[in-house]
């Protein structure tokens, strides 16, 4: 059985956004819905770019200067780097496209989904490290590639929980 409710308060993280005839479905309906899911991709895409900057570009600051570095302790500081990247890029966003002013841009932005974050960060990681062993070097085409690699996996992991909670919660949280 499907309720449609014609309009509705969509929340994004503490703005709220009117949206049109968004549908509640049963369960089995659940994850079918086109407009969420093209909302969670580009919510996610933001946030992949934004971690990604800080996240890539810490690890090739450190392969580069701090070769000897631990491959977990560079991992570690990637994905602080990634954090406060896509805070910062989803504060600027934010002032610009939504027309927030600055605090609460970046109170907005520091209030979306660690956890959905932390997974994108973590999967890139984890498949950077998997296909590397964290040891290419820069110069060599392979790196590109698994890096390529990592992105898609950065998008993919956490994308089910980014339409989950559109759905389920109306929240847009990147």
């Amino acid at each position: 059985m499907e309720k449609v409710i014609t309009e509705y308060e969509m929340s994004c993280c503490h703005e709220t956004v009117s949206h049109q005839a968004h549908h509640v479905k049963e369960k089995n309906k659940f994850w079918d819905d086109a407009h969420t899911w093209k909302r969670a991709s580009l919510n996610t895409l933001n946030c992949l770019i934004g971690c990604s900057i800080g996240d890539f570009g810490m690890i090739i600051f450190m392969q580069t200067h701090y070769p000897e570095v631990n491959i977990w302790l560079t991992m570690g500081l990637a994905m602080i780097a990634g954090l406060i990247t896509s805070i910062i890029l989803e504060t600027i966003l934010l002032k610009i496209k939504e027309k927030f002013n600055w605090v609460a841009a970046l109170k907005t932005a520091f209030s979306m989904s660690f956890l959905s974050m932390l997974g994108m960060e973590l999967s890139e990681n984890l498949t950077d490290y998997f296909l590397t062993g964290g040891n290419v070097p820069t110069s060599d085409p392979f790196y590109w590639g698994a890096l390529a690699i990592a992105l898609v996996a950065g998008f993919l992991v956490p994308l089910p929980y980014n339409y989950y909670k559109l759905e389920k919660h109306g929240k847009a949280c990147h």
